[in-house]
């Protein structure tokens, strides 16, 4: 499990370094060779629910493996890409392939640890996660030092190998369901999330405005219609009837701001370093990864008590420390140090490891036996859709601010933080009683 959640973040990571060379070689402009990373997101967000129910059905670790397959494959296909086009093809597939191993990551974890222990198997997780977007940038740079960006993904096949190895060899074989999931349920849920997505990022960009009123409300349309297909169903490709749990509820919608609250202050950090305090792109990488230095120290506070002490506590804390870390980079001078900086990055990073472990644990230990895999999913879901939203809304900010924009978005990482941490702390006014586990 490890070797394939860093499999699917250090692809992930490694492709945002490699785009002005990529953009040289297949002779394209710079803003169209972001689809690269798009189509590796949305591919990867549109496709993690349906995928997460294939898994309930043909078992989680046959789906992991297959996930497995299908990046190692993609990643051939983009490494001998001649075009952008058919760059972007491959990475929509790899998206699909990572979609595969991280939708029953979380499902599996729970398999593999007692639950008294679930805790530690989710730190151990977030450590992978941490380990990923902090080697990303760095291995990168290192290969594109030495060869050119193809190898970033022919490097795909050995690790790949090995973990496929590992798949086929160790990974438990929980009873799978023998319902097949809804075919019509997986179509609407893809037109859906990809509809809204598309029109979120077109708002973000200032697209043209009648298009992405037609994007939204295709969206619309396509999720209100799978919500009432899937009513009876008692596994639906999106699970909402698991938010109607208190406890279940409470720690999605505490996920997805916290990542909102995250991606509102990493995907603004490059142009606050860059651009207003006036840090080289090379310096600005290096200080960037004190954020996942804080992450993985965090997971020394995580394996200890998030099987301890309750969520509400814990994550509320976590996130009060991220703000705290946001509100301390907000108030730097105008000429800040190197180390005034990274401390700052740090401590945010910190408080949220801190927050994820405890919240994610709570997710899953407050569904019922069986339901396994649309939990890992929606764990997943408010991962990806908060970083999505997060990054939409500082497009968003730095086109409407022209001024200091870059500090409006770290002030709405503070607030979306703060939100957070009370959603969280309203688990302790026991409104959020878990549901018994079978």
């Amino acid at each position: 499990m490890c070797l394939s959640i860093l499999l699917a973040l250090l692809d992930y990571a490694i492709a945002n370094v490699a785009l002005p060379d990529i953009a040289l070689d297949l002779h394209t402009t710079a803003s169209e060779t972001i689809w690269v990373v798009n189509a590796y997101q949305l591919s990867s967000i549109v496709s993690l629910l349906p995928l997460a129910a294939v898994g309930a059905w043909i078992g989680y670790a046959r789906l992991c493996v297959i996930g497995v397959i299908l990046f190692m494959l993609s990643s051939v296909g983009c490494a001998m890409a001649p075009s952008l086009l058919v760059l972007t093809l491959a990475r929509a597939v790899q998206g699909i392939g990572a979609a595969c191993m991280l939708g029953v990551n979380t499902a599996l974890i729970r398999f593999i640890y007692p639950k008294a222990e679930l805790g530690r198997g989710i730190t151990l997780n977030m450590l992978m996660v941490g380990l990923g977007l902090a080697l990303g940038p760095s291995l990168a740079g290192i290969v594109l030092a030495f060869t050119t960006w193809p190898w970033l993904f022919w490097i795909n096949i050995p690790f790949g190998a090995l973990t496929l190895f590992l798949a086929q060899t160790s990974l438990p074989r929980p009873r799978m369901r023998s319902a097949m999931p809804d075919p019509v349920g997986a179509l609407l849920c893809v037109i859906g999330l990809g509809a809204l997505g598309l029109s979120g990022d077109g708002f973000a960009h200032g697209n043209n405005i009648l298009s992405n009123l037609a994007l939204l409300a295709a969206g619309t349309g396509a999720t209100a219609m799978l919500v009432r297909h899937e009513s009876a169903l008692t596994q639906p490709i999106l699970p909402v009837d698991l938010l109607r749990g208190n406890a279940f509820r409470i720690a999605f919608f505490t996920g997805l701001l916290g990542y909102i609250a995250s991606n509102f202050f990493l995907v603004s950090l490059p142009f606050a370093l860059n651009q207003h305090f006036g840090w080289s792109a090379t310096a600005t990488g290096l200080l960037m990864t004190s954020w996942a230095a804080g992450l993985i120290l965090s997971t020394n506070v995580t394996k200890r008590l998030a099987d301890r002490i309750p969520a509400g506590q814990m994550s509320s804390v976590g996130l009060m420390i991220t703000a705290a870390g946001f509100v301390m980079f907000r108030m730097l001078p105008e000429t800040p140090g190197a180390f005034d900086i990274a401390w700052r990055i740090a401590v945010a990073g910190f408080g949220f490891g801190v927050f994820q472990v405890p919240n994610n644990r709570a997710m899953m230990l407050s569904v019922p036996s069986g339901r396994e895999g649309g939990a890992s999913g929606m764990v997943q879901m408010a991962r990806q859709g908060g970083q999505t939203l997060g990054a939409m809304a500082v497009a968003m900010t730095l086109r409407l601010v022209m001024t200091n924009g870059t500090m409006h978005c770290v002030e709405g990482g503070i607030l979306f933080a703060v939100a957070a941490a009370m959603l969280s702390a309203s688990r302790l006014l026991g409104t959020a009683r878990p549901r018994p586990v079978s």
